[in-house]
């Protein structure tokens, strides 16, 4: 049972200032899943296959969890990240429930791909809405693709964020491609990448849904 609370009296959220949401509503996570735990060995596999290298130690503070996969064995050089994040209510957002703090967030995510500063070194990513998430109607999707070149190399990434209610799964995978240096690494399929991150973000949203 992953922590589906509400605001502990089982009733309507504690409303103050006006119409402001200060606490949970019924249904919003405060708790996520620790996120070294939410791929299966097998799909890690799949994707990555080969000796990992993990992240340590990851981040786990409760309501932020994040962990990271490496896989450095040329021609292929994989990364795989995950973050989940419960967010609170917060006065900075709307009416400052937590699912809307997530929903303004998640939209400030999708618009940064889109359009990022100019200032930030990133080039515009393609967006595409994505359906078929866990959750229905309180879930909403999206992925964005980029290809960064640097220094001679080519790292193409693919992101899929999923929000359900007021949590935000961040699921990225890259790869990277490198003809000259001591290790050589590619070609890369964007579509290999996109096919990982869908797949696992599927599978991470599906173990916040109640």
């Amino acid at each position: 049972v992953y922590f589906l609370i509400g605001s502990g009296s089982g009733g309507s959220a504690n409303l103050g200032f006006g119409s402001l949401v200060t606490t949970f509503l019924p249904g919003e996570l405060q708790l996520v899943p620790d996120a070294c735990d939410t791929v299966p060995s097998a799909m890690l596999s799949e994707f990555l296959p080969g000796t990992l290298k993990q992240a340590s130690p990851p981040l786990n503070t409760g309501a932020n969890t994040e962990c990271t996969w490496t896989l450095d064995s040329p021609p292929t050089y994989r990364v795989l990240q995950v973050q989940l994040v419960a967010y609170s209510p917060s006065a900075l957002y709307g009416n400052g429930s937590a699912t809307v703090v997530a929903e303004e967030n998640y939209a400030s995510s999708e618009q940064g791909f889109a359009k990022p500063g100019a200032k930030s070194g990133e080039p515009s990513a393609t967006v595409t809405e994505l359906a078929g998430m866990p959750g229905g109607s309180d879930t909403s999707a999206f992925e964005a693709t980029q290809v960064f070149s640097r220094n001679g190399a080519t790292t193409d990434v693919a992101d899929v964020l999923v929000r359900y209610r007021n949590v935000v799964v961040t699921v990225v995978v890259d790869g990277l491609d490198q003809a000259s240096g001591a290790k050589k690494y590619g070609p890369v399929a964007m579509s290999d990448l996109s096919t990982a991150a869908k797949t696992v973000a599927r599978e991470v949203a599906g173990k916040i849904v109640g």
